[in-house]
């Protein structure tokens, strides 16, 4: 590998990072004017195809095939759509482009739209991050009065509008259907699918529903092109990510390494500086609290989607929660439980009916109340949302239950009670 240098959070630390003139003088907008002037709609596709870039958002799917879902032949209107609701626990890495740098995302909108034929474009923004609805504007208006966003972009004939909008503060919301469906000024509630977005997306049209962080990749993509890019990460996993690193280490914070290249353990141990003092290590979720923890004895593992993966957990958002012995595995899980119970949107009954029980039971076992058929309750409980559930929120508060469950065994086992002895 190349040696690195930071790509997305270059300008981080520089004075005023969110201005358009600290932006181009690092080479903004370069990448806009080299796609309007050398390269057709198809062009940029390939370009993110061959680039390998994946979904920074959770579910890592290449987003150049899903730009490619987008039809040519409609006439309907076509929109990108800016997931920026990051409300995933132990995940704010989208937070720091949304206001250091929300010049890099907003040329990464333009690229995309300019790629599928959209001429709208909207940023759903989380409630709880007024700072970034700050600079978002003063960079839309900023890029506006450059001439990169509006009528007729940089003379090429090509015309866009990015708009904001600002969520109600819900987590169902960063599911893309759910988000179509908000944004449309309905309850944030998940659509079924077929159809896809692609095609049936923001009032039923073509639309692309893209991450913070995917986009801000584009530039950089287009700018150098696919081979530079694929000279960070791995082959199935390309370029850079940004990780979220928080809980009970002594550097917390966001980092950005190129996937592949470094293992969890040093993550934790060398990047963020180790355990805080009087701190010992219960386990690490690595993907946002959706992603199965892994042990202490599970950590040396590369930080690639695959490696991820195959020890049964998943990169995701690139949360990097450290979790320690101060409380119990049992305290985790309940508050995990409690947190998808609070956020299920209620439309089907596995997720709405079944994480108020995990909670329940997962209560009644931290309080020494529980007993080994509570413990196998809880179990069933689970294997009876997994699989079940109309979008990923159920899955994700059974999958993450059953691994505290099953992975701390003896933690759960010490809380319950004992048969009484027959005499």
């Amino acid at each position: 590998m190349a040696e690195f240098e930071r790509i997305l959070l270059r300008d981080i630390g520089k004075p005023e990072s969110w201005s358009i003139k600290t932006y181009e003088k690092g080479g903004g907008y370069k990448a806009l004017k080299k796609a309007l002037s050398s390269y057709s709609s198809d062009d940029i596709i390939e370009m993110v195809k061959s680039s390998g870039l994946r979904g920074r958002g959770g579910a890592g799917f290449p987003t150049g095939v899903k730009w490619s879902f987008v039809p040519k032949d409609t006439d309907k209107p076509k929109y990108v759509v800016v997931n920026a609701d990051e409300g995933e626990p132990g995940t704010f890495k989208d937070r720091v482009i949304l206001e250091e740098e929300p010049h890099m995302l907003i040329e990464g909108i333009i690229l995309a739209a300019y790629a599928i034929g959209a001429h709208e474009a909207y940023i759903y923004l989380r409630k709880e991050y007024p700072l970034a609805k700050k600079r978002l504007l003063t960079a839309i208006e900023e890029a506006r009065k450059a001439g990169y966003i509006g009528k007729n972009i940089l003379d090429s004939g090509f015309d866009l509008e990015i708009y904001l909008y600002i969520g109600a503060g819900a987590y169902i919301c960063g599911e893309e259907t759910a988000l179509l469906e908000s944004l449309e000024g309905k309850r944030g509630h998940p659509r079924k699918r077929p159809p896809f977005p692609a095609t049936h997306g923001l009032y039923s049209c073509p639309t692309v529903v893209n991450n913070v962080e995917t986009l801000s990749n584009v530039p950089f993509i287009v700018l150098h092109g696919p081979t530079w890019y694929r000279q960070f990460g791995t082959e199935k996993s390309p370029g850079t990510k940004l990780f979220s690193c928080s809980g009970a280490v002594k550097r917390p914070g966001v980092y950005e390494i190129p996937l592949g290249s470094m293992t969890l353990k040093q993550l934790v141990f060398d990047v963020c500086g180790g355990m805080k003092e009087g701190h010992e290590l219960l386990g690490v979720i690595p993907g946002g609290i959706s992603a199965p923890v892994l042990t202490p004895e599970e950590l040396d593992v590369p930080l690639d989607y695959e490696s991820i993966a195959a020890k049964g957990s998943m990169l995701g958002s690139g949360g990097v929660i450290v979790l320690d012995k101060t409380f119990s595995a049992v305290t985790y899980a309940r508050r995990a439980a409690e947190f998808y119970a609070e956020e299920s949107c209620g439309k089907c009954t596995p997720c709405r009916e079944g994480t108020p029980w995990l909670v329940n039971l997962l209560r009644k076992i931290e309080s020494g109340e529980g007993t080994e058929e509570d413990y196998n309750l809880l179990l069933e409980v689970t294997h009876a949302i997994r699989g079940k559930t109309f979008c990923p929120l159920g899955d994700s508060a059974a999958c993450v239950v059953e691994n505290f469950a099953t992975k701390y065994r003896e933690d759960f086992e010490k809380l319950l009670k004992k048969p009484a002895a027959v005499s």
